[in-house]
């Protein structure tokens, strides 16, 4: 019986020890993992591909991949000015891993004669282990300002702490809610503006003014990430067949060879959600509040705003109203319209304002303001 009865006890120990095992190690944003050289760099620059470690949207540590472009030549003694460049969307299965190639980075050539350092974070989930946090802005913002923090922790990048956040379309609202976070979560760092590409400001609103076919999508990306990331039940939106189709949908990456069955996913997808308001619905109404951007203010860093009349996914009237709030709570912001570039070209078409933009940041020049001046 004592025997037994000490078995039960040692037992008991080390059910509590394995409980009690390892410590949960604390974060250490921004630590490279790795930087593994590429060879397509241009020239007059070195390139390589990082991995560095970041937070998720609960502040828990995580993985993301990226890009690192470095100019050859000296350094000032503060070190190289960086710009983040925060891509659009892509996918979000694991798979798809959006720096493919260095021609992917608008204006890359131009930054690096400049003497900048262009760092571009994969975001964890996309090349990295999942979920993907898709229009999640606190993961979002996090990995662009520890894509940063891995730049100044590589020592042939030396980096400076003054950086420029730019990002298209998701890249533009990572790049917006980046200008909310930085002070908080990386006040070593100097954030000089933020240029913002089509970005998806009010989400629901946003949604609710895309054509048929990209709302089924933008909500097939949401509610699949969404459902990973905040544990949202997807069954709330969608019956058995349609959370099939779109777990099939949104493994696909863009760029992906497209077949007829895909075709036919994108079709039965519309059908099924192509006219679904999430508002109202909770969880999602509420998240998408979280996720959104209302209005920069007199705090925010200065901003450029680029949107184009022609885009038919993130809608001029959606932007505009954004911009107009923001003026009307004292942000200092540029408003840049182009007449008909699409979505996809809106950042290429306004590489060239964008980075003559930056470089005013960066020359320590104030920011000019195309909000109205008050009466």
């Amino acid at each position: 019986m004592r025997t037994t009865l000490h078995g039960v006890v040692a037992f008991v120990l080390l059910v509590i020890l394995c409980g009690m095992a390892a410590p949960t190690i604390a974060a250490s944003p921004g630590t490279l993992l790795n930087a593994t050289p590429m060879q397509d760099a241009p020239a007059g620059a070195k390139a390589w591909r990082i991995r560095y470690e970041t937070t998720d949207v609960d502040g828990m540590r995580t993985q993301s991949s990226g890009v690192l472009v470095v100019p050859d030549g000296a350094a000032p003694a503060a070190g190289r000015d960086v710009v983040a460049w925060a891509h659009g969307t892509v996918g979000i299965a694991s798979s798809c891993t959006p720096i493919r190639t260095l021609d992917q980075i608008p204006g890359l050539t131009d930054m690096l004669a400049r003497g900048w350092v262009v760092v571009a974070s994969d975001y964890p989930g996309l090349g990295t282990r999942g979920p993907h946090a898709y229009l999640v802005g606190d993961a979002a913002a996090a990995a662009v300002l520890d894509s940063v923090r891995a730049a100044r922790n590589f020592a042939a990048a030396r980096a400076g702490q003054r950086f420029v956040a730019w990002g298209h379309s998701q890249g533009g609202h990572a790049a917006l809610f980046t200008g909310l976070r930085a002070k908080a979560y990386a006040p070593e760092l100097q954030l000089l503006g933020v240029a913002a590409v089509s970005p998806p400001t009010e989400l629901a609103e946003n949604m609710k003014q895309a054509d048929a076919t990209v709302r089924a999508m933008l909500t097939a990306f949401t509610a699949e990430s969404w459902s990973k990331v905040y544990k949202a039940d997807i069954s709330t939106l969608a019956d058995r067949t349609t959370r099939g189709v779109i777990e099939r949908v949104t493994r696909a990456c863009e760029g992906d060879r497209v077949s007829a069955g895909g075709v036919v996913r994108v079709l039965r997808l519309r059908l099924r959600l192509g006219h679904l308001d999430l508002s109202g619905r909770a969880p999602w109404d509420g998240l998408m509040a979280r996720n959104s951007l209302n209005a920069l203010d007199a705090a925010s860093p200065p901003a450029l705003i680029v949107q184009s009349d022609g885009d038919k996914l993130v809608t001029t009237s959606v932007t505009r109203a954004f911009f107009e709030r923001s003026c009307q709570r004292g942000a200092v912001a540029r408003y840049i319209a182009l007449p008909s570039a699409d979505h996809a070209t809106t950042a290429i078409a306004a590489t060239t304002d964008t980075i003559g933009w930056i470089a005013l940041r960066f020359a320590g020049q104030p920011a000019s303001s195309d909000c109205p001046t008050p009466s």
